[in-house]
């Protein structure tokens, strides 16, 4: 026993040496276009990323079968050498992915080499150290150590060099770093079909950023909108919505507070400055006296009979005119009252509930861009009517309630769901469900409303890091 004890100690130390190993070698490699920097973080999911400190965003590719990550990060790049390849676009990329490609499998054969040395050295070691009269032969550990090293490059050569074949690249950015992302990917081509295509793409995208985009037409001269609901007064959130909304409207589909209280009200009315202007519908978990506060604050408080007025009445006008949009909303009719002592009333709609819905939508439906209500199952009726018959502009209706992000298209309609930027509230941050969630919409209104892009963004509370999926609503459907 006190052998196999011994064996498998040896086993475990040159494993682990394995593992120092590549975790240890970075390299630099020199490219037309610039400087890449090669390096290896074990005890990932395995993923090729291909990452931009410049302007801080990356593209990840579950590739590598192997649990580690393989980093490509841009350090420097050759201006003139990049707006060539911006210009030519797709074919003098071969050449530069060419280059990288030689690059990271010579990193890749280093790498291997160093894993199985740094194996035997420590493998080595603990055997020396182990060796005695109560302890197996010396020559036994060392066999051991040969062979576990021998199996541990031989596995990293068949598990390590990424796959190609991949359907979905995953944008992400780092931090507070998600506009300067979104801006990246509209450099960006077609969803490529396989890894070396997608590679194409990335560098002429690169390419793209130092100057004007080609291909799809570019959104940045569009206006943009922020939506989000459920933040269910987590108030840490907070700081992520109002970067996200800086400087334009946000459309906010309700369960701002978790219960409606006095006490909520006053740590969440900050979000009345996160969009200019902050448009605001009841969810079943705010209440009355909560919108009043709003419509006070400045925020423009939609009800299905009106803007809703610091006093409580409305202005009788209920479709509103926000950043060039025709915009109507539908208070929650489960909202919690002051004089009901702010009483759950439930989160399921009845189907009187559902047909007034309905009702009120059918009279609007030719005359807004957007609708905003909070629970889908409240707008369950009108979304089948909507589906049957579409309308015969744009539309998209703004939801919340399910804390789970979501876009579906139907013709001229769209139904988008931003998540919850609460994380569904601040007990459920350290779940699985517990991501902040919002999104961007990139529309159009120079002569009729046109929906052009949404990005859906999730934000990791835990560590910060965020991922954006960018759906193209002006060709036929693509995922980003």
């Amino acid at each position: 026993m006190r052998k196999a004890v011994v064996v498998a100690i040896v086993v475990v130390a040159t494993l682990a040496g394995a593992i120092g190993g590549l975790a240890s070698v970075r390299v630099e490699q020199r490219l037309d276009v610039g400087t890449i920097r090669l390096s290896l973080d074990p005890g990932h999911r395995g993923a090729l990323d291909l990452y931009v400190p410049l302007v801080d965003w990356g593209v990840r590719f579950h590739v590598v079968r192997l649990p580690a990550r393989i980093r490509v990060d841009v350090r420097s790049i050759d201006r003139d050498a990049v707006l060539r390849l911006a210009e030519a676009g797709r074919l003098t990329a071969a050449g530069v992915r060419k280059q990288a490609t030689d690059a990271l499998a010579s990193y890749l054969r280093l790498a291997i080499l160093v894993a199985a040395g740094a194996g035997l050295a420590l493998g080595l070691l603990v055997a020396l150290a182990a060796r005695g009269h109560h302890g197996p032969r010396l020559r036994t550990s060392l066999a051991a150590v040969t062979l576990t090293a021998l199996a541990a490059a031989a596995a990293l050569t068949v598990l390590l060099p990424p796959r190609s074949n991949v359907d979905i690249p995953r944008y992400y950015a780092n931090g507070p770093e998600v506009p300067t992302a979104l801006q990246a990917l509209e450099s960006l081509g077609a969803s490529a079909r396989t890894l070396d295509e997608e590679i194409d793409q990335q560098l002429v995208g690169i390419a793209r950023l130092v100057n004007a985009p080609a291909g799809r037409p570019p959104l940045h001269r569009h206006p943009r909108l922020t939506v989000a609901s459920d933040l269910h007064n987590n108030v840490i959130a907070l700081p992520a919505l109002e970067n996200a909304a800086r400087g334009g409207p946000l459309l906010f589909a309700g369960d701002l507070t978790d219960r409606g209280t006095p006490l909520e009200q006053k740590l969440v009315l900050r979000v009345v400055n996160a969009g200019r202007p902050l448009v605001f519908i009841s969810g079943n978990h705010d209440s009355d006296v909560l919108e009043r506060k709003l419509a006070r604050g400045g925020a423009t408080v939609l009800t299905r009979s009106g803007r809703l007025r610091g006093d409580g009445t409305t202005d009788g006008q209920v479709i509103q005119r926000v950043g060039g949009l025709r915009i109507a909303g539908y208070d929650d009719p489960l909202k919690r009252l002051a004089r009901e002592n702010y009483r759950d009333n439930g989160a399921v709609p009845t189907p009187e509930e559902q047909q007034e819905f309905a009702a009120w939508l059918s009279a609007l439906r030719d005359r807004i861009d957007v609708v905003m209500v909070h629970a889908p199952a409240l707008a369950q009726l009108a979304s089948e009517q909507l589906r049957a018959n579409p309308p015969a502009r744009p539309l998209v209706v703004v939801q919340g309630h399910t804390h789970t992000s979501a876009l579906v298209r139907a013709e001229r309609l769209t139904v988008l769901n931003a998540g919850s930027v609460g994380g569904g509230g601040t007990g459920n941050l350290s779940e699985a469900t517990g991501q902040i969630g919002l999104a961007r919409m990139t529309y159009d209104v120079s002569s009729t409303f046109a929906a052009l892009a949404v990005d859906l963004i999730q934000i990791d509370p835990g560590n910060g890091e965020a991922q954006a999926r960018r759906f193209r609503l002006d060709t036929p459907a693509d995922v980003r």
